[in-house]
């Protein structure tokens, strides 16, 4: 049998996914079942449990294939755009409805279940989620499930931001959270991931799956906006040629750094630059 990435494959020793029998060992192969994330964020966790680690979060509007629901209410599938494999609460999935036509352009923004700010918001939602939107309804986009949303946190579901390190600049001073992806907390890979796709580009969620797919080698003393800055475990953002931008634990949180000192301290911690990338 070949051998798979488990991050991205959906396949366990007692169940995988149909189209991988013949190419895994399973005792069981299931066909998936199309669901659509309806919470603004839930967590991909390495097993079923609260108390598991998490993986990666899925954003409202995300499509995922489900492989199995246990009867604790924990859903084991594949995300759609990047392939990540993992544990969801069952709870914040749905069938697909109806095509997402706008995405949050802030870093957070309220969904409230009638047309006016007074009303308890029915739900928080993070940069990157996707909506369908049905009708206006003065200054809020209304959902297809009644949902409303001030309009001028929302754009076209195909608009891209011109600079990714500027989206990452928006998350300045927010929480380090081990496979985040919100303004509540990220990590240095899910910065990378959120800033590059709100910018068009399609991008693996773990820092060495982004050394390997993303841009072109070049040297860190030719360090310029926009490069990404590897190590093992850890991706920066380069915002010019002396400052980097990155959600990592020294800081605990999205923090500017210098480059040289950002080397230096990471080098004391036992880890070199494995490379510069140049993407775009």
């Amino acid at each position: 049998m070949a051998t798979f990435d488990p991050r991205v494959t959906p396949a366990r020793p007692d169940l995988a996914a149909s189209h991988l029998r013949g190419k895994v060992a399973a005792a069981r192969f299931a066909d998936g079942v199309p669901q659509q994330v309806v919470s603004g964020q839930t967590p991909v966790r390495a097993a079923p449990s609260h108390g598991a680690t998490q993986l990666t979060e899925a954003l409202m509007g995300e499509r995922v294939t489900i492989y199995e629901t246990d009867e604790d209410g924990w859903a084991w599938g594949q995300l759609e755009a990047d392939g990540y494999v993992g544990w969801m609460p069952a709870a914040a999935l749905l069938a697909p409805g109806p095509k997402p036509t706008h995405k949050v352009a802030v870093p957070r923004t309220l969904m409230f279940p009638g047309p006016s700010i007074k009303l308890p918001p029915a739900e928080a939602l993070p940069f990157g989620a996707a909506i369908a939107v049905v009708r206006s309804d003065e200054k809020f986009a209304v959902t297809a499930s009644g949902g409303h949303i001030p309009a001028g946190h929302l754009v076209p579901i195909a608009s891209a931001e011109p600079d990714f390190v500027a989206v990452a600049e928006r998350f300045l001073g927010a929480p380090y959270l081990w496979g985040g992806k919100t303004s509540l907390g990220l990590d240095c890979s899910g910065l990378v991931q959120v800033s590059l796709t709100a910018c068009g580009a399609i991008c693996p969620r773990d820092s060495d799956m982004q050394e390997a797919a993303l841009g072109e080698p070049v040297n860190l003393n030719a360090l310029r906006r926009g490069d990404l800055v590897f190590w093992k475990g850890h991706v920066a953002i380069a915002r010019d040629s002396a400052t980097l931008i990155h959600a990592n634990a020294h800081h605990m949180a999205v923090a500017i750094e210098p480059v040289t000192g950002a080397v230096t301290r990471i080098r004391a911690a036992g880890s070199d630059v494995t490379s510069v990338k140049r993407v775009g």
